[in-house]
């Protein structure tokens, strides 16, 4: 299959308009003839059902949450990037584009990249009009704060809760077109298919959460805004119910899958604290600002923290990377805390930790400068650990987080399933093989209110959608699939429960596919989750019926759908034979334990193709050409 990015011509700062000057136009009498499917409520999916509902499009919007404001992009904290040079400290937008570039390990498509940086402008403006309350200087500008793989201030936030006060806004946007009827919303409602017509995206199969309902709806695009599959690995710092059906099952339909193992360890989470526990919890990027990460340099030191000298301490990302300090990106700072706890440095309960310590901030600034800052995590911190961070260090470890792997979409954010959009998370196509800090909420708005849509209205204009309804042939197979594989699930009658399962996947993923992979662990992964997954279908235990409210349901479905992504994740890492940002095999590395990448013969965006259950997936490759910058070893030293 010949991937088509249909990216424009031209220079790359002059791409998105070149793009935007010749799309086709739908005029606004038309517009309430056509009917747009948004999965999804985040800020990629509120923002983009918003806007399409603004334009005059009938937009029907879904999510499995009782209340759209309750979409994982609440949960963000630290903040969102924008090229605005507020700072006057030589921002730019080629200075974020080529930042995230850089940052993504000259993994993702430059001309998404620029676009990105290009639109951001516009984001921060739209928000604030919108009453986000982003943190101000004394004299009413805008602040702003760093973040890590950049060495100017362009991160806007609203403390700890800019994810939260993002969406709030975007919501009551979306709520506006419900009230006009524009939008008409869904909640908890789960899709659990995806229809094709003709070979075009023309619906989804949904199921009711609370009756059980199995319904279908009809539309002229499909659009997902689905979030990403870090869950996949069981302790992530995702929401438990964030999941990758809608673009797994949208996968099983044609569209290709790109880069899942493109998977990021966030190092700044709370560590794990028992194996009863069911999720971890992110503590903000922002914390680098003002915390110091050391840990002690002799192993085994048993001094309380408060008594351990400086010249003990080996405040290791200074040292290692002294141009970025403790803002050195996250995949590195990751590793480098691994390999602390590795070399028996680390601290807290079984050495799985490394110290964010405060005490030299609150020296400099005061405590309550600290409190304005970052008071709400704090709050947090000291709530789940019992420790006050304002008198003790933090302690942190790696844990997994966002996913930049997800469905290949074109420049036009569409699959190579015509009429399926995706948007935020839920594509692949922004940040290659790591994402830089406060980029994710930046990614959903852009493509939320600035990119989709006006590339789903080039796509409607284009003609060639055919009248169709539910009652459709396709529609009727997709029903009957989804309850013979509901039926399968109820009827295995076994006796180990889906967490058990979900836990022992997340297990493997982890120790084999997590922050470090080799052949051989790949190779492991690769033999024990088909032997796993086969078990589940046969010794699954799910009480209940589908015929009303099921959460062991919902969740059974769910975990079948990681255990085949689990395998595509794991196949691969085991084809890229490079380092690469969060992809890190430990066969590729430099002396001193660096990501090496093999651009000769992996600079290019793997796309998978579903050949069936228990085939060997096809790989398709869009080769990664870059016009403005230059390939080059990533550096933060």
């Amino acid at each position: 299959m010949a991937l088509d990015s249909r990216i424009p011509g031209g220079p790359l700062e002059n791409k998105w308009s070149e793009r935007k000057d010749h799309m086709k136009m739908v005029n606004p009498s038309n517009k309430r003839k056509y009917t747009v499917i948004v999965v999804g409520t985040g800020l990629a999916g509120g923002a983009a059902a918003a806007s399409l509902g603004e334009l005059g499009y009938n937009v029907l919007n879904f999510c499995y949450q009782d209340s759209p404001r309750r979409a994982h992009s609440i949960a963000a904290q630290g903040g969102i990037n924008g090229a605005k040079n507020y700072q006057n400290d030589g921002d730019s937008v080629y200075r974020l584009f080529y930042d995230t570039i850089k940052g993504g390990d000259f993994r993702a498509r430059e001309a998404n990249v620029y676009r990105l940086a290009e639109v951001s402008v516009n984001i921060i403006d739209q928000c604030a009009a919108q009453g986000v309350p982003f943190g101000r200087e004394y004299g009413g500008t805008l602040a702003n704060r760093s973040f890590g793989g950049a060495q100017v201030s362009r991160t806007f936030y609203a403390r700890g809760q800019t994810g939260q006060q993002l969406l709030l806004g975007a919501y009551q946007a979306l709520e506006r077109q419900v009230a006009t009827g524009q939008v008409k919303m869904y909640s908890r409602h789960e899709m659990l298919d995806l229809v094709l017509i003709d070979g075009r995206a023309r619906g989804i199969v949904v199921r009711n959460l609370e009756t059980g309902k199995i319904q279908s709806f009809i539309g002229d695009a499909v659009m997902l805004c689905t979030g990403g599959y870090a869950n996949a690995f069981y302790l992530s710092t995702n929401a438990k119910n964030c999941n990758t059906s809608a673009i797994w099952r949208a996968h099983r339909r044609g569209a290709l899958f790109a880069n899942p193992c493109y998977t990021q360890i966030h190092p700044t989470c709370i560590p794990k604290s028992g194996d009863y526990q069911s999720k971890l919890t992110l503590m903000s990027e922002s914390l680098r600002n003002d915390g110091r990460i050391w840990v002690p340099k002799k192993k085994g030191e048993q001094r309380p923290v408060d008594q351990i000298p400086e010249e003990d301490r080996d405040y290791y990302l200074e040292r290692i990377y002294p141009s970025y300090g403790n803002l050195a990106p996250r995949d590195v700072s990751s590793r480098q805390a691994k390999y602390r706890c590795d070399e028996g440095l680390g601290v807290g309960p079984g050495g799985l930790g490394v110290y964010l310590d405060f005490s030299e901030a609150i020296k400099r600034l005061g405590q309550n400068v600290i409190a304005e800052r970052y008071g709400n995590l704090f709050e947090m911190y000291e709530r789940i650990t019992g420790e006050n961070p304002y008198q003790v260090p933090m302690r942190i470890y790696p844990a997994a987080h966002y996913t930049m792997g997800g469905l290949w979409v074109d420049y036009d954010l569409m699959s190579n399933v015509p009429g399926l959009f995706v948007g935020g998370e839920a594509n692949f196509s922004d940040h290659g093989a790591n994402r830089l800090g406060a980029s994710a909420l930046m990614q959903g708005l852009a493509d939320g209110y600035f990119v989709l849509p006006l590339t789903v209205g080039d796509y409607l204009a284009s003609g060639g959608i055919k009248k169709a309804d539910t009652s459709h042939a396709a529609f009727k197979d997709a029903e009957r699939e989804i309850n013979t594989r509901l039926d399968k699930l109820l009827g295995a009658k076994g006796k180990r429960t889906v967490d058990s399962y979900w836990r022992e996947l997340g297990t493997i993923l982890w120790d084999e596919c997590g922050m470090a992979r080799s052949k051989e662990s790949l190779q492991r992964a690769l033999t024990k989750i088909p032997v796993l997954r086969e078990e589940y279908w046969k010794n699954l235990k799910v009480p209940g019926s589908g015929n009303d409210f099921n959460q062991e349901l919902e969740k059974a479905n769910r975990v079948a759908d990681f255990f085949e992504l689990g395998e595509l994740l794991c196949a691969d890492a085991l084809d890229r034979n490079e380092s690469c940002g969060g992809h890190f095999r430990t066969e590729y590395q430099t002396p001193d334990g660096e990501a090496k990448r093999n651009d000769a013969e992996y600079a290019y965006v793997a796309a998978w193709g579903w050949k069936g259950e228990n085939q060997k997936p096809e790989l398709h490759k869009e080769p990664l050409v870059y016009e403005k910058i230059q390939l080059a070893t990533r550096s933060y030293k």
